[in-house]
C-alpha cells in the first residue's frame, strides 16, 4: 500500500536534537539557514543542534517570518544528528507539532469519551438514536481546537480513529439495542475502506453491536473532491450492515445535487436552515425541496440545531422525520432515555 496521510505517525518533538532542512531550489531558503548557522551537508540538507524546545521554536518562528509559507520546505527532527535515518517533513507539520506540542500529545496519549446528543423520532416522540460527539476528558481543551490542530498536524486521521472507537464503546455500554447511534468520519481520513475500516468492524464485533445499529456519518468541511471514493466507503459501512448519512445539506459542497449522486441513507439539513425556519421563508422553500427529493430517493431527514418551540413544531408539519437540538437536549456523557415535548425552550 502506498503511503497515505492516514498511517501517519505522529512527530516527537525531542528535548534536544538535530533539525535538518532539506536543499530545494529556492535559494532564499540557503540565505535564511546560513544566517542561522545551520551547517551544510553534502549538498544535501542543511542541519544546527538545538538546546531545548524554546530554542527550535525561535527558529521555526524566525524561518517562517522569513520564508512565509513552510509547506514547499521539508526538514526532520532527529536526537542524533544522522539525516538518512530521518523522516522529512513538511516544516508546515513540524512548526505545528512543536507549538500545538500539548493537544498533539493529547491525541496520542490522552483520554476520550463520547457525548451523547439525543435524536428524536418525531413521529412517536420516542428516542431515534444519538449522536457521538467526541470529548477530551481533559476539557481545558475544546473539540474545535482538537480538531483543528489534528487537521494542521495531520494527526486528524488517528482522531477520527479514536472518536470512532469511544463512540462504539459508549454505544455498547450506555445505548440499548434497537437505538441508533450516528458516529462522525471523514472521508478523507479513509484512504482504503477495507483497510482503514478494519479497525472499526473489529471493534463493532468485540463490543457485540448489531451492525444495524450503526450510522456513519460524512462530517466534510473539505470540499468532497472524488465522489467515487465516497461511494466506495458507504458500500463499505453498507457491506457489514451499516447504514450511512450525510451531514449539513445545503452548506458547502452538500449539495442537493450530492443527495442524488451519493444516496445516503440518512440526511442532516444545516442548521441554517433550521434556525427561524418557521419565520424564514428562503429557509422554508429550501426545506420543501429537500424533503420532496428525500422521499422520492427514500432518504431519511434529519433536522439538526433545533432550539425553539415554533422550529420544532413548523418541522413536524412539514414532515421530517427525525430531530436534534437543545431543545431535544443537548450532548451529555449519560445519554437522555426518554422525551417529553417542552411547552418552551
Amino acid at each position: 500500500m502506498d503511503h497515505c496521510k492516514s498511517c501517519f505517525q505522529p512527530l516527537t518533538i525531542h528535548n534536544s536534537g538535530y533539525f535538518s532542512i532539506l536543499l530545494n531550489e529556492h535559494t532564499k531558503l540557503e540565505e535564511v539557514l546560513t544566517k542561522l548557522y545551520f551547517q551544510k551537508k553534502e549538498n544535501i540538507c542543511f542541519t544546527k543542534q538545538y538546546h531545548d524546545k524554546s530554542e527550535l521554536k525561535e527558529l521555526l518562528s524566525f524561518i517562517r517570518c522569513e520564508l512565509g509559507d513552510l509547506a514547499s520546505y521539508k526538514g526532520a527532527i532527529s536526537i542524533e544528528g544522522n539525516e538518512t535515518n530521518s523522516e522529512f517533513l513538511s516544516l508546515h507539520t513540524i512548526y505545528e507539532h512543536t507549538f500545538h506540542e500539548k493537544t498533539v500529545n493529547l491525541i496520542k496519549y490522552g483520554q476520550f469519551e463520547s457525548y451523547l446528543q439525543p435524536i428524536l423520532n418525531v413521529a412517536t416522540g420516542e428516542i431515534y438514536g444519538y449522536e457521538a460527539l467526541l470529548r477530551a476528558k481533559d476539557q481545558s481543551i475544546f473539540p474545535s481546537q482538537l480538531f483543528e490542530v489534528a487537521r494542521k498536524t495531520e494527526m486528524h486521521s488517528m482522531l477520527d480513529k479514536k472518536a470512532r472507537e469511544v463512540a462504539l464503546y459508549a454505544k455498547s455500554k450506555k445505548i440499548p439495542k434497537g437505538v441508533k447511534v450516528f458516529i462522525n468520519f471523514l472521508p478523507s481520513t479513509i484512504y482504503n475502506p477495507n483497510h482503514c475500516l478494519k479497525h472499526t468492524f473489529e471493534l463493532v464485533e468485540k463490543f457485540n453491536i448489531d451492525p444495524r445499529d450503526l450510522v456513519f456519518e460524512v462530517v466534510e468541511t473539505e470540499k468532497i473532491e472524488n465522489i467515487s471514493h465516497l461511494k466506495a466507503i458507504f458500500q463499505t459501512y453498507r457491506s457489514h450492515g451499516m447504514k450511512v448519512a450525510l451531514d449539513d445539506v445545503g452548506a458547502g459542497y452538500s449539495t442537493l445535487d450530492m443527495l442524488t449522486k451519493l444516496r445516503p441513507d440518512y440526511i442532516k439539513v444545516d442548521r441554517q436552515y433550521i434556525t427561524d425556519c418557521h419565520l424564514n421563508k428562503e429557509s422554508q422553500t429550501f426545506l420543501q425541496g429537500v424533503i420532496t427529493l428525500a422521499k422520492e430517493l427514500h432518504i431519511t431527514v434529519l433536522a439538526e440545531g433545533i432550539e425553539q418551540e415554533q422550529e420544532y413544531d413548523y418541522l413536524k408539519n412539514q414532515g421530517v422525520s427525525l430531530a436534534q437540538g437543545y431543545f431535544i437536549g443537548k450532548p451529555s456523557p449519560t445519554p437522555l432515555l426518554s422525551y417529553k415535548v417542552a411547552t418552551s425552550f
